[in-house]
């Protein structure tokens, strides 16, 4: 589905975290206003938000579930996306330059078919 930014967006952090379905990671406490989300370390070091039900947690650590990337698009009032996944309030989602991230849904407006320009 097409959606369209209503509210600008910038990445808390540039640093990504890519792991893999079986990696292991760190959980480490932090405090977020959106459910559903934690604070994670790779043995790498790399830090990151993580969706909580994609890791299988055992104390402060887990293991992931699936494979993940936490990249977070920085996008503009105005930019057009494709929804590919909804996870705890933020949205996967394709780019028009053909880069997939993170951005919270609340950022987001549903764009009719007769409202879509590529």
């Amino acid at each position: 589905m097409r959606y369209a930014v209503i509210r600008k967006h910038r990445a808390e952090s540039s640093e990504t975290l890519s792991v893999f379905a079986g990696d292991e990671l760190w959980i480490m406490p932090r405090e977020t206003h959106y459910p559903g989300w934690i604070w994670c370390k790779d043995e790498k070091g790399a830090q990151a938000w993580v969706p909580k039900s994609y890791v299988s947690i055992e104390g402060n650590q887990g293991r992931m579930k699936r494979d993940y990337i936490s990249r977070e698009l920085e996008l503009e009032v105005g930019d057009q996306v494709d929804l590919l996944e909804i996870e705890s309030e933020w949205g996967w989602v394709l780019d028009r330059r053909g880069i997939y991230g993170w951005i919270p849904m609340e950022c987001l407006e549903r764009v009719e078919m007769d409202e879509i320009s590529d």
